[in-house]
């Protein structure tokens, strides 16, 4: 398959350090980091917060949860198809905040017809090691239902020429309830694979395992404690909770399974967590694809590693150093190798914190997706307000 060559009318960002800040207003600027608790300095210490800076506005015309930024600074949004009405479900973003279909509408609009030259919903995307845009594709046109047949994906693409180079189906690893969330490509030293989370449309998840040089699929910890939704939990953002509600019914309490992934250095080991669920999980990474290894001698391997809050997307640093998008506290944090959780920053605008992105110049961004606000959550009403806040912070490293 391959994408006609586009000239688009804004030119590409000049790099990941010199991302603008675009349309910021006197009323989203940081706000003064809150009073530290009495008790000296060691309490002072323990309670502070770095300030986020507002790095760029996406004027997104549905619900940004993925967030890509390649080498040289061009900046792409993924727009679930939550629904079957968002006009496209990859957008990349110019200069100005204002968002436009990648590489076209035409490959933005789903065709059954057509499962591998359309994109259908798209929760994430990478950039490997040489620069090329890995997508996620879910095959759900309409948020949910059985996966179209052959729609269920990844999509390696040239950004310089707007072609695909490569599509590996993901059918062999997915059930008629899957619903892959997100991914992490690992093309380092020779290595050539990647691994997506299937956070289930009943909250039963797992991890599927691909061998990139092979395209073989394999389905990993499928409903395992780890990837399951976890029972008795509740999410709180924005002081509420978080409830499918669309006006028809009682609430109900929201199911989620394996969600956020990120990759330590090397490609050694697979951190992974549950969307409702307080815990985080890690596997060797080269059991996940070993033929040898049966599926229980995977679960066998899985390191609980404690709790780390409610949570979206995960990343990694190159001190294999987790990092956390803390949901709850419209905040970012840090989990050490020794199992410390730290809180770098919080910020009022940093509204259902998704998808983290570390640039090599050591600056972390994540995406503020407003998923909350969404009409399931609120009884029918659409609360979300674009444009759609992407924040950063400096971090003294660069990414796993």
């Amino acid at each position: 398959m391959t994408i006609a060559r586009r000239r688009f009318l804004v030119s590409a960002l000049a790099g990941a350090a010199t991302l603008p800040l675009i349309r910021r207003a006197e009323a989203q600027t940081s706000p003064s980091p809150a009073p530290a608790a009495r008790g000296g300095a060691a309490a002072e210490a323990a309670r502070e917060a770095g300030a986020m800076e507002l790095a760029i506005l996406a004027d997104a015309p549905s619900t940004p949860t993925g967030l890509a930024i390649s080498p040289k600074g061009r900046v792409f949004v993924m727009m679930p198809r939550f629904t079957g009405k968002e006009p496209y479900t990859l957008g990349e973003v110019a200069p100005d905040g204002s968002v436009t279909p990648y590489p076209d509408q035409g490959t933005n609009t789903p065709d059954p017809q057509r499962p591998q030259a359309t994109l259908f919903h798209v929760p994430n995307g990478v950039f490997d090691r040489a620069g090329k845009l890995w997508l996620l594709d879910a095959g759900l046109p309409n948020g949910s239902g059985p996966p179209v047949p052959g729609g269920t994906k990844l999509v390696q693409m040239d950004i310089e020429t707007n072609e695909v180079l490569r599509v590996v189906p993901l059918d062999p690893g997915v059930e008629p309830t899957s619903s892959l969330n997100d991914l992490r490509v690992d093309t380092a030293d020779g290595r050539a694979r990647a691994f997506v989370t299937d956070q289930g449309q009943d909250g039963q998840g797992a991890i599927l395992a691909v061998d990139l040089d092979t395209g073989r699929v394999v389905r990993r910890l499928g409903s395992h404690a780890s990837t399951r939704s976890q029972k008795g939990v509740q999410k709180f953002v924005e002081h509420r909770p978080v409830l499918r509600d669309g006006g028809g019914g009682k609430p109900q309490t929201v199911q989620g399974g394996a969600n956020g992934i990120a990759l330590g250095p090397d490609g050694r080991r697979l951190y992974w967590a549950p969307l409702m669920g307080r815990r985080l999980y890690a596997v060797d990474t080269d059991s996940l694809l070993d033929a040898a290894q049966t599926d229980a001698n995977v679960a066998a391997g899985v390191e609980d590693l404690g709790e780390k809050g409610m949570t979206g997307g995960l990343g990694a640093d190159a001190e294999d150093r987790v990092y956390l998008t803390l949901q709850e506290q419209n905040a970012l944090g840090r989990r050490l190798p020794d199992g410390t959780v730290e809180v770098l920053g919080s910020d009022p605008r940093l509204i259902w914190a998704d998808t983290i992105v570390i640039t090599e110049d050591r600056w972390l961004y994540v995406s503020a997706a407003q998923v909350n606000r969404r009409p399931e959550y609120n009884g029918g009403t659409d609360l979300q307000k674009p444009p759609y806040a992407i924040l950063r912070i400096r971090i003294d490293a660069g990414p796993a």
